[in-house]
C-alpha cells in the first residue's frame, strides 16, 4: 500500500504491529498485550489524522493512486450489467469520457464520467482524465439519449480538467463545455451528479450540473488547482497548501457555500481503504435520490435545477 507524506506516522505505527504479530507467530513468547495496545493506539492516531485534514491533505488523498476510478464505481454499482457507448458521431470517441447504460438492481442509469488509468500505459490512453471537445459531445450525446428514453443520468467527475491543447481549442472546447451547461440546465429528466475524487475548473462543470450535487468527504471542487493558483500568484509551486486554504475548494466549504447538496462520507483513511463500503454507500445514495426525483413533475424538475444554480453567488449587501 501506498502512503501519503502525513500518513507516515500510521506506516510506522503499522510496520511495528506487523513486526509484533511475526514475533508472535516464530516464537512462542505471547505478544498478545503489546498488539493490543499497538493497536489501538493506531486506531486513536487514524482517527486524529483524518478528522483533522487540511484542504491540501484532502486534495492529496482525492489523488491517491490507490482510490477508485470512475469505471470502478460504474463496474461495482452495475455488477455486470454496464453497456459502454462510444463516440460523439462527429470526431472519435474520447477515451477520458466513458459513459453508457448499466442497471442498478431493476432500475436503469446512464452513467457518465471521466476515467484516469491506473499505470503509465494507461494514464495516457485515457489522456490523465483530460477529456477533449469530443468527449463533452459524446456526453451530450448520451443524455439526449437518456432524456428521449426517461433514464437518470449520473455524472461521475474526476478530472484534473478539460484537456488544454492547441488542438482541443481547435475543435471547440470552450463551446463544448458551455453547450453541456446550458443542455444540462434543461434536459428533462433527472441528473445526479457526484465528486469522486478532483473537480477542476470547467472539465468538471461540462458534466455537473444537476438536480443533486454529491461530493465525497475526500474530494476538492475549484476553478483551479492548489498548485496552478499557487504558480500564478506567488510564480511557484511552494505555496500550494496555502493556495488550497484560500480557494475553500473541500466539501465542507462547498457545502457551506451551498455549492453542493450533500457531503457523501468516506470510510477512515480514504475511499481506498475500504471499496466495498465506499461503493456500497454510492449505490444507497443514488437509489434514495431517484426515488425522490421521480415523484417531481418535469417541469419543476426542471425548474428547480435552473432556480438551484441561478440562486448560486447572488448575495446581498
Amino acid at each position: 500500500m501506498e502512503y501519503l507524506d502525513f500518513e507516515e506516522p500510521i506506516k510506522e505505527l503499522e510496520d511495528q504491529l506487523l513486526k509484533c504479530q511475526e514475533i508472535g507467530t516464530d516464537s512462542e513468547v505471547d505478544v498478545t498485550a503489546a498488539c493490543n495496545k499497538i493497536g489501538d493506539r493506531l486506531a486513536e492516531l487514524k482517527k486524529e489524522i483524518y478528522t483533522n485534514l487540511t484542504p491540501w491533505q484532502r486534495v492529496q488523498v482525492s489523488r491517491h493512486p490507490s482510490r477508485p476510478y470512475t469505471l470502478d464505481y460504474i463496474n461495482a454499482l452495475t455488477q455486470g450489467s454496464f453497456l459502454e457507448l462510444h463516440g460523439d458521431r462527429t470526431v472519435k470517441d474520447d477515451k477520458a469520457m466513458i459513459g453508457g447504460l448499466g442497471k442498478i438492481g431493476d432500475q436503469s442509469y446512464m452513467f457518465i464520467g471521466q476515467q484516469k488509468g491506473y499505470n503509465t500505459k494507461t494514464r495516457q490512453y485515457r489522456n490523465f482524465g483530460m477529456a477533449n471537445p469530443e468527449g463533452y459531445r459524446k456526453a451530450l450525446r448520451l443524455m439526449k439519449s437518456a432524456e428521449k428514453f426517461n433514464i437518470p443520468v449520473v455524472c461521475l467527475v474526476d478530472t484534473p480538467g478539460a484537456y488544454p491543447g492547441l488542438e482541443a481549442e481547435e475543435r471547440g472546447q470552450g463551446e463544448a463545455i458551455a453547450r453541456n451547461i446550458l443542455e444540462m440546465s434543461r434536459l428533462k429528466t433527472p441528473i445526479m451528479v457526484m465528486v469522486i475524487g478532483e473537480g477542476a475548473s470547467g472539465g468538471a462543470l461540462g458534466i455537473g450540473v444537476g438536480d443533486r450535487i454529491f461530493m465525497l468527504e475526500n474530494t476538492w471542487y475549484s476553478v483551479i488547482s492548489p498548485e496552478s493558483c499557487s504558480s500564478i500568484l506567488w510564480r511557484s509551486w511552494e505555496y500550494k497548501e496555502q493556495a488550497a486554504e484560500a480557494l475553500k475548494l473541500t466539501a465542507k466549504d462547498m457545502k457551506r457555500q451551498k455549492l453542493i447538496d450533500t457531503i457523501i462520507k468516506e470510510p477512515l483513511g480514504g475511499a481506498h481503504t475500504n471499496r466495498e463500503a465506499m461503493f456500497d454507500t454510492v449505490r444507497k445514495t443514488i437509489c434514495k435520490t431517484y426515488k425522490e426525483l421521480q415523484e417531481l413533475p418535469t417541469d419543476v424538475l426542471v425548474q428547480e435545477r435552473m432556480d438551484k444554480f441561478f440562486a448560486m453567488g447572488v448575495y446581498e449587501e
